[in-house]
């Protein structure tokens, strides 16, 4: 009897693997973490090997907890880090060097040689000329590996991002698909078309060989061939449009924000693209049935990873949940403010060459104040991405539905709601993004027989409303922006010829 369907969410810190039943409940949950790689200032690389060892490991100890087997499993969905590019031998299967991750700014000055092409790209693909998406790593593999261009050309070298590294794994090197929403992302395809594009392959002299074939996403993706049982992948999309789904937001003008280890907002925009004007990016949401379903998004680069940064780089907490508590310490952030840039700045400033920054420091700013304003950088950003929502499509949000690890902090998303001065709604189930991925397998193979008996399963587990006078708000954000210009206007050397 086919009881669950387990999804498989690759993060950019860690693969989790979760067993979801029939009424959309999480029933078993696995999780390992990743390891980032920084092997220079404002580089961000992973082993792709020890994503797939994750991967294999998250779902052997769910077999194990749940003492479940593959047979109870009706199919398997993928949700991932997209953008994130591995290059593989297509004989041997090995990667042939490090993933570069979506964060990684490593390809700046190959974006930058291109930067009159930047209207031209945007006019195709919905998105701006960045290192954040694929086809300048693509381009930076190429040019670090021996005749890395020459072994293209003859068809020697495979892309993908991490769903289609994962998929070629689990169907021991049958499979090179991907998705819409992911190929969507990596600045080679053209979202009006729905195609990989020649010109944009020109572009950054890619070999269209390399690329996998795109599929709708509830696609049958193969057989997971390397776990027992026959079962097949059949619901693959990005992380944060496996979010959008999770959240049922269906309706065009429907909204998620997912705070992970970025903040994602996308906001369901219906089967008609747009291509925005202020600062946002136009996405492909899904597709069923070869009919596509477009969003806007808002990028913010550093959400749950700037809670990280405390307690692994700065060692001022030693649990993320701990956060909370120490910003609970304290009324106010002392008229501190921290610029969490760290590579950068996302929407709607696309400042790659911002930097982190801290002001209003006084002697009387203590580490609960630090992590107080660290924490609140998060809502900051996110109202940064509203604002802008607000002007391109002349919306007054009046609720927003969230998700993702830090969205568990009651004091981060009171925050977020006084200084949106909107509802906020948190499901019952937070790990919404596996749960899209889930959902999209489950409709592959009826599992759930429409969206309708999705919905069903959508529940709210609280509400935050805000409790925050508007004069209080306007003072607090004002002082956000001034430390945004503030953080812009130091732009440091390169290199320093000491």
């Amino acid at each position: 009897m086919k009881k669950y369907i387990l999804s498989i969410d690759q993060g950019t810190t860690s693969t989790r693997a979760i067993l979801i039943n029939s009424q959309g409940e999480e029933v078993f949950k696995a999780q390992r973490e990743v390891e980032c790689l920084f092997p220079q200032p404002g580089w961000v690389e992973v082993n792709p090997n020890k994503i797939w060892i994750s991967t294999i490991d998250v779902i052997n100890e769910l077999m194990v907890v749940s003492s479940s087997n593959m047979e109870e499993v009706a199919a398997i969905g993928i949700t991932n880090q997209r953008e994130t590019t591995v290059v593989w031998d297509r004989i041997t299967g090995q990667a042939v060097y490090n993933a570069i991750v979506w964060q990684s700014k490593q390809t700046q000055d190959l974006c930058d040689e291109r930067e009159d092409k930047m209207e031209f790209i945007q006019n195709k693909t919905g998105l701006r000329m960045n290192p954040y998406f694929s086809a300048s790593k693509i381009r930076f593999i190429l040019d670090h590996i021996p005749d890395g261009q020459k072994r293209a050309e003859r068809g020697e070298l495979m892309f993908g991002t991490i769903d289609s590294w994962l998929i070629y794994k689990m169907t021991y090197g049958k499979c090179h698909y991907t998705d819409v929403t992911n190929a969507s992302r990596t600045m080679l395809y053209n979202i009006f078309d729905m195609k990989w594009d020649k010109e944009l392959l020109d572009i950054w002299n890619i070999p269209e060989s390399m690329l996998p074939e795109v599929l709708d996403n509830s696609a049958d993706f193969g057989e997971a061939a390397f776990f027992p049982g026959h079962v097949h992948i059949h619901g693959v999309a990005g992380d944060q449009q496996a979010a959008l789904f999770g959240q049922c937001c269906f309706q065009a003008g429907e909204s998620k924000n997912t705070y992970g280890t970025g903040c994602f907002m996308l906001m369901n925009i219906g089967d008609k693209p747009l291509i925005s004007k202020q600062g946002l990016l136009t996405t492909v949401a899904w597709r069923e049935g070869g009919v596509t379903t477009y969003a806007l998004e808002g990028s913010v680069f550093m959400g749950g990873a700037i809670i990280q940064w405390l307690r692994d780089q700065m060692d001022l907490i030693k649990s993320s949940a701990q956060s909370e508590e120490y910003a609970n310490r304290v009324h106010d952030t002392a008229g501190v403010y921290v610029v969490p840039a760290f590579v950068g700045l996302g929407t709607p400033y696309w400042d790659d060459d911002a930097r982190g920054a801290v002001f209003g420091l006084t002697r009387g700013a203590d580490r609960h104040h630090f992590v107080r304003a660290t924490l609140f950088s998060i809502a900051y950003q996110s109202k940064d991405v509203i604002e802008a929502m607000k002007r391109e499509a002349g919306l007054e949000l009046k609720s927003l539905r969230v998700d993702g690890g830090a969205s568990a902090n009651a004091l981060l998303m009171q925050f977020q709601s006084d200084i949106l001065q909107c509802e906020i709604s948190l499901p019952k189930y937070v790990e919404t993004t596996a749960l899209g991925a889930g959902y999209m397998a489950g409709l592959g193979v009826n599992f759930w027989k429409s969206k309708a008996d999705i919905e069903q399963n959508h529940t709210i587990q609280k509400k935050y409303y805000p409790m925050m006078p508007q004069s209080e708000v306007d003072c607090l954000y004002e002082g956000w922006l001034q430390a945004v210009n503030a953080t812009r206007a130091f732009k440091p050397k390169k290199k320093c010829e000491c």
